[in-house]
């Protein structure tokens, strides 16, 4: 199994929940982890490389794969998936989604997401558009950004992860003061960021999941 974890800030209480989780010996043994940035991990789930990740919702929507309901959620504001304004119309090389998302929302600048996005929204954020608002204000829906797929072991994962659903996993403080340095973000501003981020996709969330496909 070749379980494949994306690398931002956004997904740190479920990496570290499943860390945590305890599989049994030979699943644990058998078990190998890659990280990488969404665009990465949707070329290697789609090529086989790995078993399940967090991919890209615009992948996600491919049937070849099967679905949890676990994503990367928010609802009004993100402040990881921006466009910069007053510049010219640029991908970020990192996403698929997000591009595809500006695209949808009329926005022509600069794409910039993830932890670089964040920390660039903290210092200066009258300079960007949340794509997450503009969204809203336009569906009045919340945005479903990444969904959890897999190849094959959906039985085994819906098991090992819908738990985390149920209940907020605690970060430790040392892990978090480590991201803080390595991230270059402040703790505080680390804990204000994930307090927009939210992981059940329920009812509403489908329906913007639908809607962004509907629109793409």
């Amino acid at each position: 199994m070749i379980f494949a974890n994306i690398d931002y800030l956004n997904l740190l209480p479920l990496h570290i929940y499943i860390k945590k989780y305890p599989l049994p010996n030979g699943i644990k043994k058998a078990m190998h982890y890659k990280s990488g940035v969404p665009s990465k991990m949707n070329k290697a789930i789609s090529n086989r490389q790995i078993d399940s990740s967090v991919i890209s919702s615009i992948e996600s929507f491919k049937k070849k794969y099967k679905k949890l309901d676990l994503g990367i959620c928010a609802n009004k504001r993100v402040l990881s998936v921006l466009v910069q304004k007053n510049t010219s119309y640029e991908k970020d090389k990192s996403s698929a989604t997000s591009n595809a998302l500006a695209k949808v929302l009329k926005q022509n600048g600069k794409v910039v997401i993830g932890d670089e996005a964040l920390r660039r929204y903290i210092k200066e954020p009258h300079l960007y558009n949340d794509l997450c608002s503009l969204w809203y204000e336009k569906t009045s829906l919340p945005f479903v950004f990444g969904r959890f797929s897999c190849i094959r072991h959906k039985k085994l994962y819906e098991k090992m992860l819908y738990p985390f659903l149920r209940k907020k996993t605690k970060i430790p403080a040392y892990i978090l003061e480590r991201y803080s340095i390595q991230r270059g973000i402040d703790k505080k501003d680390i804990k204000n960021y994930l307090n927009f981020i939210y992981y059940k996709i329920g009812i509403r969330e489908k329906m913007a999941l639908k809607k962004f496909q509907s629109l793409l």
